[in-house]
């Protein structure tokens, strides 16, 4: 390894209470077009919120 792998051990960490904390802005595709979240109406929210992810498996190779 060299100095640019090695892990530093971090000394001061910073800690934050809740309301310290800047709230983050969530974006998703919708039709084809980006919008933030926050601007979903309640039925469209719940879509969001109900959504479910998935991780795609590579195809086995063909022998």
């Amino acid at each position: 390894m060299n100095d640019m792998t090695q892990v530093q051990p971090v000394e001061n960490t910073i800690f934050l209470r809740d309301e310290e904390r800047q709230p983050c802005e969530i974006w998703t595709r919708v039709m084809g077009y980006h919008r933030p979240v926050a601007s979903f109406n309640i039925g469209k929210k719940g879509e969001h919120h109900e959504r479910r992810f998935f991780e795609e498996r590579k195809a086995p190779l063909a022998t």
